[in-house]
C-alpha cells in the first residue's frame, strides 16, 4: 500500500473518531436540553458515524466550503457546556455563520451571543405538549408515526397517543405492529417495538400509543385513555367536506382535526412554507392538501414571484396507491381498474386547481393530468410554464438552487443536478418537492421544470408540519438568520 493510500485512510479513520464522538454529545444535547440537532435540515438524532460522515459530505453542496468535522465537533462539544433551553440548532448554518462573523471572537463567546435567548435555560420549554390521535394507520399513518416518535424529545411537543382503527382480525394489534416494524418502501423502523395485547397498545422507542377499535369517529371517548384537546390527524380520507370531519370534534378530548388530503368547499387547504400563517385559533378543521399540491405549489410560488405565470400544465408521473387494482377487477373510477403493477394509467388530479387554494395568483391559470406509474413510491410533476418573463436555464436554476438553500421555503424545495438520479434516489426526502437541474428546459418565456416528490414521505413531512403549526409546538431555531455564501457548482445527488 502507497504512502498516499495510507494517508488517506489515516484521514478517514480520524473523521469517524470525531463523528463517533460526536453521537454521545448529540444524544446529550437532545435528552437532558431538549436541543435538536441538524445539518441542513437532516436532523443527527440517533444517527450513526456514517450517517454523520454522509451528512457533512452532504453539506458541500451549500456552499464553497466542506463542512468539517474539526470544526462542528468542537462547536457541539461547546453547545452541550452552554446549559441551553429547548431549540432547534443547524450546526452547519451555524458553523458557516462563526466563520464569517466570528471576528476574532472565541467560539464559547459568539455561541453565547447567538443563542442569548436560550442560554442557561437548561432544558426550558415554553412549549405545551399536543395529544394527536391518528385516525387510520395506513401508508401516511404509519409514516405520520414514525416521524412523530422520532420527535417525541422530551415529551414537548406534539405526542403521539393513540391510532384509531377498525379491527381487521383477532391478531390485528401484532399486525399493525408489524406494519409499523417493517416497511418494504421505507426500511425497517429505527429502534424498538413492544407490544402490550392486554393494554392494547404499541410501545415505540419508549412512546405508548394506545390502539383504539372504532369504526365511528363520533362515539370515541378519548379522555377515557387520559387524552383530552387532541389533535385528531384522519388519514382515511373517508371523508373530506366540513360535515364529514367535524364527527371528530363529537368525540369526548377532540380539539382539532387535519385531513391528510384536499378538502372540499371551504376548508383550507393548508400547503406549509405557503399559507400554514392562515391557520389560525378557530379554525377548527384544517386540510393539508395532496401530495403533489404541496410537492408543486412551492416551487410553482417561487417562480411566479420572480419571473411571473402567465399560464401553465402540470402532468404527473404519480406511483401507484392502494386505490387501484393490483390486477384487473371492477373499480368505480375510470381506468383504476385495470391493474397497477402493469399498466401506465391516466387518471386525473385536482393537484393543478388545489394549488390556487394555497396561492390565488395562480388561480385559473393551471390544468393538469396524472399518469399512474408501476412504481410503488416517489412521484414527478412536469410544470409546462408560459411566463411573463423571459429566462434562460441557468438563470432559473441558479434561481432554484438559491431558493433551496437560503430562502423561507428551504424546507420545501430541493435542488439536485446530477445526471444519474432516478426515483429511488429520493425515498425518503424531507423536502415537499426536488428540482431536476438537469432536465430544466428554457426558451425564453417557455419553461419546463421537472420536480421529483417522495408522495409518501416527503408529504407526511409537511403534515408534521402542518400539524406543528397549528399545536404552537415549534421550537425556536437557530441560526435565526443565513449567511448567504457563493453556491458551488457540484454534483449534489447522495452524500
Amino acid at each position: 500500500m502507497s504512502q498516499t493510500s495510507d494517508s488517506c485512510l489515516d484521514k478517514w479513520m480520524g473523521r469517524e473518531a470525531l463523528a463517533e464522538a460526536m453521537i454521545p454529545v448529540i444524544g446529550r444535547l437532545y435528552r437532558e436540553n431538549n436541543v435538536v440537532t441538524s445539518i441542513h435540515g437532516r436532523s443527527l438524532i440517533n444517527k450513526s458515524t456514517m450517517n454523520i460522515l454522509k451528512a457533512h459530505r452532504f453539506a458541500r453542496r451549500m456552499s464553497n466550503h466542506e463542512l468539517l468535522l474539526e470544526e462542528t465537533a468542537p462547536l457541539l462539544n461547546a453547545l452541550s457546556e452552554l446549559e441551553l433551553g429547548a431549540a432547534a440548532i443547524d450546526i452547519a448554518r451555524l458553523t458557516e455563520k462563526y466563520r464569517a462573523e466570528g471576528k476574532g471572537a472565541s467560539m464559547d463567546e459568539y455561541l453565547r451571543s447567538e443563542l442569548a435567548e436560550i442560554v442557561g435555560k437548561r432544558g426550558a420549554d415554553d412549549r405545551t405538549s399536543t395529544d394527536v390521535v391518528l385516525y387510520g394507520f395506513g401508508r401516511i399513518g404509519r409514516l405520520l408515526a414514525r416521524i412523530l416518535i422520532e420527535k417525541a424529545g422530551g415529551g414537548h411537543g406534539l405526542r403521539l397517543r393513540a391510532i384509531v382503527v377498525r379491527k381487521g382480525a383477532e391478531n390485528d394489534l401484532v399486525k399493525r405492529a408489524s406494519l409499523l416494524r417493517r416497511d418494504s418502501v421505507h426500511g425497517s423502523f429505527e429502534g424498538t417495538i413492544r407490544v402490550d395485547e392486554e393494554a392494547n397498545t404499541i410501545t415505540a422507542n419508549g412512546v405508548q400509543v394506545q390502539v383504539i377499535y372504532s369504526d365511528n369517529p363520533a362515539t370515541v371517548d378519548y379522555t377515557a385513555y387520559g387524552i383530552k384537546d387532541a389533535l385528531v390527524v384522519d388519514n382515511t380520507g373517508r371523508w373530506r367536506d366540513a360535515d364529514g370531519l367535524s364527527q371528530h370534534l363529537q368525540s369526548k378530548g377532540v380539539a382539532r382535526v387535519l385531513l391528510t388530503a384536499p378538502g372540499k368547499g371551504d376548508l383550507k387547504n393548508i400547503v406549509h412554507g405557503i399559507n400554514h400563517r392562515d391557520i389560525n385559533d378557530d379554525d377548527k378543521i384544517v386540510t393539508a392538501a395532496s401530495c403533489t399540491t404541496n410537492a408543486i405549489t412551492p416551487v410553482l410560488k417561487a417562480i411566479n414571484d420572480k419571473f411571473g405565470i402567465i399560464h401553465g400544465h402540470v402532468e404527473t408521473v404519480h406511483s401507484f396507491t392502494n386505490d387501484q387494482n393490483l390486477i384487473d377487477n371492477f373499480h368505480k373510477g375510470d381506468r383504476r381498474g385495470r391493474s397497477a403493477a402493469l399498466n401506465m394509467v391516466i387518471t386525473e388530479t385536482g393537484a393543478a386547481k388545489a394549488v390556487a387554494k394555497a396561492l390565488p395568483e395562480l388561480q385559473g391559470k393551471l390544468t393538469g393530468n396524472a399518469i399512474r406509474v408501476p412504481t410503488p413510491d416517489v412521484s414527478m410533476a412536469i410544470l409546462n410554464l408560459n411566463l411573463e418573463k423571459g429566462t434562460t436555464r441557468d438563470e432559473v436554476n441558479d434561481f432554484l438552487r438559491e431558493m433551496s438553500l437560503h430562502s423561507d421555503l428551504r424546507k420545501q424545495i430541493d435542488y439536485i443536478d446530477s445526471p444519474d438520479v432516478v426515483s429511488t434516489d429520493f425515498v425518503g426526502s424531507r423536502r415537499a418537492g426536488i428540482v431536476d437541474g438537469l432536465a430544466t428546459i428554457s426558451n425564453d418565456k417557455n419553461l419546463v421544470l421537472y420536480v421529483w416528490y417522495d408522495n409518501e414521505f416527503g408529504y407526511s413531512c409537511q403534515v408534521v408540519r402542518v400539524m406543528e403549526e397549528m399545536a404552537g409546538v415549534n421550537p425556536p431555531s437557530f441560526p435565526a438568520r443565513d449567511v448567504i455564501a457563493p453556491i458551488a457548482v457540484l454534483e449534489t445527488a447522495g452524500a
